[in-house]
């Protein structure tokens, strides 16, 4: 979690914490009622915000404009309790949503790092040269050390190896790979 997600974690536990307070708690109405206010104002003020910035640039209807609405209207028919409830889920989801988005970057960043810097490319005469792997040619025969990265897709020629093939699969067990069958780039041998 980054620190505007726990910032936003933080607030949603307070406002949770103080809305079921002040059910289950015997308060004054009047207290109940400032409660209700400063919850909603601790856990919307940023989705207001928002709102209020999006209508200034022309962009009325999203859901931030939808929440405070909502969120508002509540709070003029007396329904305050309803009116914090809205936006605390609200926040809630987009904390998940958040959550959820930094993680699928995190993984796609994962998955561009596993790409291999160099092939060992094998010349007529037998001898090896590391290439860049866009240089190498369908039908051209590369060696893979062991502990190298596969840099390319291709059918194993000769020998047999196990591949590490967490990276992409998940698969923590390794994969033991033979003469004539497909292997993928990215694998450790």
């Amino acid at each position: 979690m980054n620190k505007k997600q726990k910032n936003v974690l933080c607030r949603i536990i307070i406002c949770a914490a103080v809305l079921t307070a002040t059910y289950l708690l015997p308060l004054q109405e009047l207290i109940k009622d400032v409660l209700f206010v400063a919850c909603y104002l601790i856990i919307g003020v940023d989705v207001l915000k928002k709102s209020a910035v999006n209508i200034k640039n022309g962009q009325v209807f999203d859901e931030n404009f939808l929440m405070a609405v909502a969120s508002i209207g509540a709070f003029v028919i007396g329904e305050y309790p309803e009116a914090v409830a809205v936006m605390l889920f609200y926040q809630i989801g987009e904390l998940f949503e958040d959550y959820a988005v930094g993680k699928s970057r995190r993984s796609i960043t994962e998955l561009m790092q596993i790409r291999p810097d160099y092939a060992n490319l094998k010349l007529a005469d037998g001898n090896i040269k590391k290439v860049d792997p866009n240089e190498v040619k369908i039908g051209d025969l590369i060696v893979i050390k062991p502990g190298e990265k596969v840099p390319l897709d291709g059918i194993v020629r000769e020998g047999s190896s196990m591949l590490d093939t967490a990276a992409l699969t998940g698969e923590s067990v390794p994969r033991a790979v033979r003469e004539g069958e497909e292997i993928l780039s990215g694998c450790i041998n």
